[in-house]
């Protein structure tokens, strides 16, 4: 028994006509009616009452009719699904983040992403970036957002999506909140409120780094693990902080001013990282749209 059997049976059985189901199928009639003999010599039983007008189906053959239906739907429905799956329309995809990447980019292309694959579920992790290059080798995520870059890793993929300016976060009666810029070295006697330094690679070795080339190594007063407690912080005059431009956005509150550094100044950068082994259809349909997105974004 073959496929083709079923699918003639079916419409035979429906349209109760040789000749109308011979039209149907796009096939010549005499052909049909030696299917459908052979599929009855086949199952021991006749599936069709031949005397009557129109044809009537044997219980045997109401019984056949309901299960080819079936099988026939669910053929359908897992071809059509192992297409989608193929082009990356379906399956799921676990993405890991860094808390800031909220607030610009991320937002955008998940959006665009839902709109291309309904169907794929996203499990979204937010991390700091040690933990997106050890979950992405773990294979806990399919993809990270990660800030700062990742060192170089074997067979993790990195690329570069924008470098976004830190603005200086500043009680609103600091005595440098109504300059227009700031410079790093003008903040040297200051309090920080960063994030935390180790595990790294991290945002806080970026902005020390970049104080020291200014002549200053920061007083640090408090590590905490979100933009917007560093904000409140600062709101609660415990010190001064640094912030992505994006972010920055994000958080205006009352009692807190953002200034731009002048330059030299340091940036925040925002890399994607995969797995350069992980051919999977969700994933690379993903990178797809973040691709677009850039280009929508430098556009």
């Amino acid at each position: 028994m073959e496929l083709r059997h079923l699918r003639y049976f079916v419409a035979v059985a429906e349209e109760l006509s040789f000749t109308r189901a011979a039209e149907r199928l796009h096939i010549a009639q005499p052909p049909l009616s030696q299917q459908i003999r052979q599929l009855e010599e086949e199952l021991g039983v006749t599936l069709l009452q031949r005397g009557a007008r129109p044809i009537g189906l044997t219980d045997a053959g109401q019984v056949l009719l309901a299960r080819s239906r079936t099988i026939l739907a669910d053929l359908a429905a897992a071809v059509d699904e192992t297409r989608r799956t193929g082009r990356g329309l379906t399956g799921k995809l676990s993405i890991g983040f860094a808390g800031s990447a909220m607030y610009v980019f991320l937002p955008d292309v998940i959006n665009a992403y839902r709109e291309a694959c309904p169907n794929v579920e996203l499990a979204l992790h937010e991390m700091l970036a040690s933990e997106i290059a050890e979950a992405l080798q773990d294979r806990r995520i399919d993809v990270g957002f990660a800030r700062p870059q990742l060192p170089p890793h074997a067979r993790v993929a990195q690329k570069l999506l924008l470098e976004e300016p830190y603005l200086a976060a500043l009680p609103q009666r600091h005595g440098l909140a109504r300059r227009r810029r700031v410079a790093l070295a003008d903040l040297a006697d200051e309090p920080f409120v960063l994030y935390p330094s180790n595990p790294g690679p991290s945002v806080t070795e970026r902005i020390v780094a970049a104080c020291q080339a200014s002549g200053f190594t920061p007083r640090i007063v408090q590590e905490v693990m979100h933009l917007q407690t560093a904000v409140s912080l600062v709101a609660a005059r415990v010190g001064i902080s640094l912030v992505p431009q994006a972010a920055a956005r994000g958080h205006a509150r009352r009692g807190v001013t953002f200034i731009p550094l002048s330059p030299p100044a340091p940036t925040a950068p925002l890399t994607v990282v995969w797995r350069e082994d992980d051919v999977s259809p969700p994933l690379r349909r993903f990178l797809d749209v973040i691709d677009a997105e850039r280009a929508r974004m430098s556009g």
